[in-house]
């Protein structure tokens, strides 16, 4: 492709941002640089080349660790200063081996204590539970004891969600799903496994025949 076509507005060190999201699940997954020649490699061979400022050099995502990120889209922003770069990644984008590199919330001064907490902000937090383990955390009791005892809870729970749905009621229903969620969520994490796994078992089978 002939970028020259495109109004590009590169900084003085010729580079410009490139915001990396998931295509499937929407969630941002980190902010790089490229320069003119990693976004011309990014097009050519369909997953993301960036420019290392650190190394000086260039940076093809998951040659080494296999993480790479397969190019769905790449979009200009209306000031064409920044890029919005739609992948499936293949792995973690977080070199941390968290699955976006956007986990740690800032408090906002006029905000309720806490953070809305969504599928991928509970999985990632399992998942650093279990890579960095918290003294008297339940979620790494779980995991210490092993994939049996997680999976005793899996079926407790979804026994509960059964119960609960024969007539305890919606409040009770929405308790029960919420802990068999969580602990399949453990599950997942113990394997090695990842949301995006899940989602694209899913988006196959969406697929039309």
């Amino acid at each position: 492709m002939d970028l020259t076509t495109f109004d590009i507005h590169y900084d003085v060190n010729g580079l410009i941002p490139a915001i990396v999201q998931d295509a499937r699940t929407n969630q941002v997954l980190m902010m790089a640089y490229m320069n003119a020649e990693t976004l011309q490699l990014t097009l050519q061979s369909g997953e993301t080349h960036f420019w290392s400022r650190s190394r000086r050099e260039i940076w093809h995502k998951g040659a080494t660790s296999g993480n790479i990120q397969k190019v769905i889209e790449i979009a200009l922003d209306c000031d064409q200063d920044t890029l919005l770069v739609r992948v499936q990644p293949a792995g973690p984008a977080c070199h941390t081996g968290a699955v976006s590199c956007f986990f740690t919330n800032i408090p906002l001064a006029n905000k309720r204590k806490g953070s809305m907490m969504t599928f991928e902000s509970l999985y990632e937090i399992i998942c650093q539970r279990r890579d960095h383990p918290v003294a008297g955390s339940y979620t790494n009791s779980l995991l210490t004891e092993g994939e049996d005892k997680i999976l005793k809870k899996v079926g407790e729970e979804a026994m509960e969600v059964i119960l609960a749905a024969k007539g305890q009621g919606d409040q009770r229903v929405i308790e029960e799903t919420s802990d068999l969620v969580y602990h399949l969520f453990v599950l997942l994490a113990s394997r090695g496994l990842t949301l995006e796994d899940i989602l694209g078992e899913l988006q196959k089978r969406h697929q039309p025949k």
